[in-house]
């Protein structure tokens, strides 16, 4: 049985900075992915990587800002998040996927992390 468990949401001033952490268990996955959902909003792409061959991809709104990575050895993937802006709160959810199919699209994702909240005051 796969999970994903999250951690490192809080609360932080713009301008800042929080890594967030997803740790899977039970299969190796193709790929990881970070989303987040904003009150009164969808779901929304932040960020993915290739677990094989460490491609990375970036929503435009995040580009620049975030980070992705991932060890291998920890079965983890990290979401390094700098220069926050209040635009950026939200529910992030560690998603991932042992099959192929886009990185950028939540369809893709079988798996899902229960979600971590961040939340950027101006």
């Amino acid at each position: 049985q796969v999970q994903l468990v999250e951690s490192g949401g809080g609360l932080v001033q713009a301008g800042g900075s929080l890594r967030l952490s997803c740790a899977t268990s039970g299969r190796t996955m193709r790929s990881m992915g970070w989303f987040r959902e904003a009150p009164g909003k969808e779901r929304e792409f932040v960020a993915a990587i290739s677990w094989s061959i460490s491609n990375t991809y970036y929503s435009d709104s995040v580009k620049g800002r975030f980070t992705i990575s991932r060890d291998n050895a920890k079965n983890t993937v990290y979401l390094q998040m700098n220069s926050l802006k209040p635009e950026d709160t939200a529910v992030y959810y560690c998603a991932a996927s042992t099959g192929w199919g886009s990185p950028t699209i939540s369809p893709t994702y079988k798996y899902w992390g229960q979600g971590t909240q961040v939340t950027v005051s101006s």
